[in-house]
């Protein structure tokens, strides 16, 4: 394959693509980039793009803030006009998002190659749109390269074996961009002059079950604010968060700060004494950066942190999440083992493309 469609629409899509469009870059790869715009806040989106040198989209499709149909199938539409024009040799997609979902049906009904990075993860919660992407998303899938053994573990007992695809256990880019993107972030970041914090607790609340549900979003919050009185707690607000705080009156006693980089959430987890999140990625890049983690979520697709004592999972009850913190911070957990590839994945998975 030499020409390749990558579709990204979201934060965490961003900070992989910019890893492996780099070692598309070194192979001479020709990469268009479609951005759906599903995060449309500028410290969600342009700046992401502006820090991490990725190369601008050549279509952005500006759709974001509609229900998850209509989100998905408006993007389909568009997605399909653009690969019928440029028809490339194989579309790339990452993670689990409905750009993911749109990008993998968009191309697999023109019968073009689907890559799909982050492969075989599974929650096994069929109530998470996620969990519903990504499954989707790896059957109609040509290659198909995965982070973890566990997620090869998944494909197998699926039966993908038995299908034409191919299987690829390729590391996690994730941790490419936390080791390339390290000390770039100590030396460009203010983030931490302007928080003007020595120790904190660093926290993030976005997804659906979480944010738009709200006997969990108030737990989570009284349970943030009880953290809050022993430690503080830094908020980087997601857009969706913020308005349903507003609509429900709930009051945060924590600190709330505007979305930030991805050089700034680096700072951040390399600064906090703590991650608390249901963000499927901050789970990964609190251990990339040897952090603790407690997880807003009855499940994880990242099986190997919970099993091993990096990872807690509270789901949205405050008791357990203030469980969960007083184990942790007394915890001193050895983070000196390899998961997710060693800052390699990138480059294999740009390879075995160009081999393709």
């Amino acid at each position: 394959m030499k020409r390749i469609i990558t579709v990204i629409g979201a934060r965490p899509q961003f900070v992989k693509a910019a890893t492996v469009s780099r070692e598309f870059k070194l192979l001479g790869i020709d990469e268009k980039i479609i951005h759906t715009g599903q995060h449309y806040d500028a410290n969600m989106s342009d700046l992401f793009f502006e820090e991490m040198n990725i190369p601008q989209p050549c279509y952005n499709l500006n759709i974001h803030g509609l229900s998850h149909g209509a989100m998905t199938g408006r993007m389909l539409e568009k997605i399909e006009e653009i690969l019928i024009k440029e028809r490339p040799d194989g579309v790339l997609v990452y993670g689990d998002t409905n750009s993911t979902l749109a990008g993998a049906l968009a191309a697999a009904k023109l019968n073009i190659p689907v890559i799909h990075v982050e492969a075989g993860l599974r929650s096994f919660n069929t109530g998470m749109p996620e969990e519903i992407n990504r499954v989707l998303t790896d059957r109609i899938s040509k290659f198909l390269f995965c982070p973890t053994d566990a997620a090869v573990e998944n494909l197998n007992k699926e039966g993908f074996r038995s299908l034409p695809v191919e299987i690829y256990q390729c590391g996690d880019v994730m941790q490419d961009a936390a080791l390339f993107y390290g000390s770039k972030a100590e030396n460009e970041s203010t983030i931490l002059n302007q928080i003007g914090l020595q120790e904190f607790v660093l926290a993030t609340v976005h997804r659906q079950e979480n944010t738009d549900n709200p006997k969990n979003l108030r737990n989570i919050i009284q349970g943030l604010n009880a953290m809050n009185r022993l430690i503080p707690v830094v908020v980087p607000i997601h857009p969706r968060t913020k308005e349903m705080l507003n609509q429900l009156q709930i009051v945060p006693e924590f600190k709330l700060i505007e979305p930030v980089g991805y050089l700034d959430m680096i700072m951040l987890l390399k600064s906090c004494k703590m991650v608390v999140t249901d963000s499927g990625g901050l789970q990964k890049e609190a251990f990339f950066f040897e952090k603790n983690c407690i997880t807003l979520r009855e499940q994880t697709e990242w099986v190997e942190l919970v099993q091993n004592g990096f990872n807690i999972l509270v789901g949205s009850d405050s008791n357990r999440l203030m469980e969960a913190f007083e184990f942790l911070k007394a915890k001193q957990s050895d983070f000196n083992i390899d998961f997710y590839g060693n800052g390699q994945a990138a480059k294999i998975i740009a390879e075995t493309i160009y081999r393709i």
